[in-house]
């Protein structure tokens, strides 16, 4: 034998806590596959910066202004690159990684697309310096690429998200227009719901 049936006000105490676990699965990701992929590139990235990025001047040197930076003429777009870079293609990758936030996945898909675009403005630049001066090295081009990588990467994971947030988002709204409206006097005991002896 099984014992009574649950009611519904039984699923409606449960409500609220159903809801919140939903609001905090909808705010993060699931990687997948493609965390090992961004693990990669992130790596690939950090490896880039030990490469030379123009001449003999290496990314580290790049991001420091040191090395002989100064002499190679490296300009503002090759360090905005390299800074952004580091900070979002590298940092922000990693965190959104460790945290599987839904929103520090976004800092990264956001920080990576502008640094894809620093990145175009930092090998042009190299590529129009002044006779005699270095063009873009190979570190330059692999961390150009593999930011470009992380961007296309970290927006399918974003998007794919957001379709998965919209989906749950669009559940609840049909759970809440199918339940009967309810007022504060809905919550009061009627006296035919009193236990007998009150």
């Amino acid at each position: 034998m099984s014992g009574p049936s649950p009611s519904p006000d039984d699923f409606e105490a449960y409500r609220a806590d159903i809801e919140a676990a939903e609001r905090r699965v909808a705010s993060e990701i699931d990687p997948g596959g493609r965390g090992l992929v961004v693990a990669i590139a992130v790596f690939v990235l950090l490896a880039s910066f030990l490469l030379p990025h123009t001449g003999t001047v290496r990314g580290w040197d790049v991001l420091f202004a040191s090395n002989g930076s100064g002499e190679a003429l490296v300009t503002l777009p090759s360090q905005l690159f390299m800074w952004l870079a580091l900070v979002f293609g590298a940092g922000f990758s990693m965190l959104a990684l460790l945290t599987r936030r839904w929103t520090v996945a976004w800092v990264a898909l956001a920080g990576s697309a502008v640094a894809s675009v620093a990145g175009l403005l930092a090998v042009w630049s190299r590529q129009t310096v002044m006779q005699g001066h270095p063009g873009p090295g190979f570190g330059l081009i692999l961390s150009w690429v593999t930011v470009i990588v992380l961007t296309f990467h970290w927006a399918r994971l974003v998007w794919a998200r957001t379709a998965v947030q919209l989906a749950a988002e669009e559940e609840r709204r049909r759970r809440t227009a199918q339940r009967p409206p309810r007022s504060v006097l809905d919550d009061i005991n009627r006296p035919e719901d009193r236990p007998p002896g009150q």
